[in-house]
């Protein structure tokens, strides 16, 4: 059968491919907007990284995600539902854990941006429309510095 070292290497390779898994699903899903973005990316890392209870008698766990596979696909166990039944919960701790952070994080945010608007940047911006800058563009001459300093004349060149 399998010792204690087997069993703990087993778990470190497992950890090692789930969590290069993450680190490409973070990839794939870097363009998308951040509030689609996030809540994927925590379904994921609970797909990925929830155990299960294969074994009470010798409290062997395996992930949830491969026991469930299995017994649906496979038919060898019953343990599905145990299997489901943990992804559930932690997938639901996992989302409050999040709101939670996006709770305490949105008015931060909020007021981040309202401080940087406080501080002249927004006052920097022309709110003129288009048809008034045009307007006030044609009353000056476009020579006008050329002309004091080049002699008077300004050609096109082509």
């Amino acid at each position: 059968m399998m010792n204690e070292n087997d069993y703990l290497l087993a778990w470190a390779a497992y950890g090692f491919a789930a969590l290069g898994c993450l680190l490409v699903w973070m990839r794939m899903t870097r363009w998308m907007w951040r509030y689609a973005r996030e809540p994927l990316r925590v379904l994921v890392a609970v797909l990925l990284f929830s155990p299960t209870i294969v074994d009470p008698a010798r409290e062997l766990f395996a992930p949830a995600i491969a026991i469930t596979a299995m017994d649906v696909l496979l038919k060898v166990g019953n343990n599905a539902w145990r299997a489901v039944a943990d992804l559930t919960l932690y997938g639901l701790i996992a989302f409050a854990v999040y709101l939670v952070f996006v709770a305490i994080r949105w008015p931060i945010e909020r007021w981040w941006q309202g401080r940087h608007a406080d501080d002249g940047h927004a006052g920097q911006e022309d709110s003129r429309t288009l048809r008034e800058r045009m307007e006030d563009d044609d009353d000056e001459p476009l020579s006008r510095g050329y002309a004091r300093e080049h002699g008077g004349r300004l050609e096109p060149r082509i």
